[in-house]
């Protein structure tokens, strides 16, 4: 049993002669005598608080309009009964409420319950990778060639429509491309070149797919100017820009130019009698 303290003050009427400092009176007692601070240092050492004072614990005598009033503190017994109580020694109450029973919710097949989970579970995950992949491929579409792009990225020219000899421009990708149906003159011409002291060493074997057919760029490799077909020292192409000259294999021989006309990627389509450049 445990009791919890109580401080009660209680007023009381003064019983004896007091001094003017509110202290009782004693005229047997020496005032100036004090205490040691240490009761078992029989005196030695720095001397403690006054013996005859008291202590503010104890309460004391203080001065009122009317009177002298006297305060002192006791300790009063609690009056209703205290028990500490632990968590580790409590003990079930009877009557306390309990936790609710759940067994009417609960379904009394659980393997049609577990095929319904399933089957939601692996819908769900099949409409999620359906939206990812549409979103994906969305995005992926914007970031694809327009279709103006993908209907010049290739180019079909007939070959039937080019006579022996002559020169045609067609346009490419923004860039004009030569396609020359050589005789066997020009081929005999362009073969017989010792091409290993050219400034840019190619054979005419390397820059064809048919001796008769010559498909390159038409830019100068000097400054990207455009150079007229037919003309120049060498019978092949001519840029009045700077004064490059190209043989009829499109090989530089002469003028500022560093390297041949640029051969582009192209296949013969041999059903249709067309080439295919691209």
């Amino acid at each position: 049993m445990a009791f919890n303290g109580l401080k009660k003050a209680v007023t009381l009427t003064p019983s004896v002669r007091t001094m003017p400092s509110g202290v009782p009176a004693a005229p047997l007692l020496n005032l100036a005598a004090r205490a040691p601070a240490d009761p078992h240092a029989h005196g030695h050492g720095a001397s403690g608080p006054r013996s005859d004072v008291v202590p503010r614990w104890s309460g004391g005598i203080s001065r009122s309009s009317s009177s002298l009033v006297s305060k002192s503190y006791t300790t009063l017994p609690s009056t209703t009964p205290f028990t500490a109580r632990f968590m580790h020694t409590s003990v079930a109450v009877k009557g306390a409420p309990e936790v609710p029973d759940f067994s009417h919710y609960r379904a009394d097949d659980t393997d049609s319950n577990r095929a319904l989970s399933y089957f939601m579970v692996g819908s769900f995950g099949l409409v999620t990778a359906s939206v990812a992949k549409s979103t994906v491929t969305e995005f992926l579409k914007t970031m694809s060639a327009s279709a103006d792009v993908l209907a010049l990225a290739k180019v079909e020219v007939e070959l039937a429509t080019i006579p022996e000899g002559k020169n045609v421009v067609i346009k490419w990708r923004g860039k004009p491309v030569f396609i020359r149906h050589r005789t066997q003159a020009e081929i005999d011409e362009a073969r017989g070149t010792k091409w290993q002291s050219l400034r840019d060493p190619e054979s005419d074997e390397d820059r064809v797919k048919r001796p008769e057919w010559l498909i390159m760029l038409g830019v100068c490799t000097h400054l990207g100017c455009v150079p007229i077909g037919e003309a120049g020292d060498y019978g092949g192409w001519f840029c009045p820009c700077h004064g490059s000259h190209y043989d009829i294999s499109g090989r530089t021989r002469k003028g500022p130019a560093p390297l041949n006309l640029e051969i582009p990627a192209y296949d013969f389509n041999d059903a249709e009698g067309k080439v295919i450049i691209g």
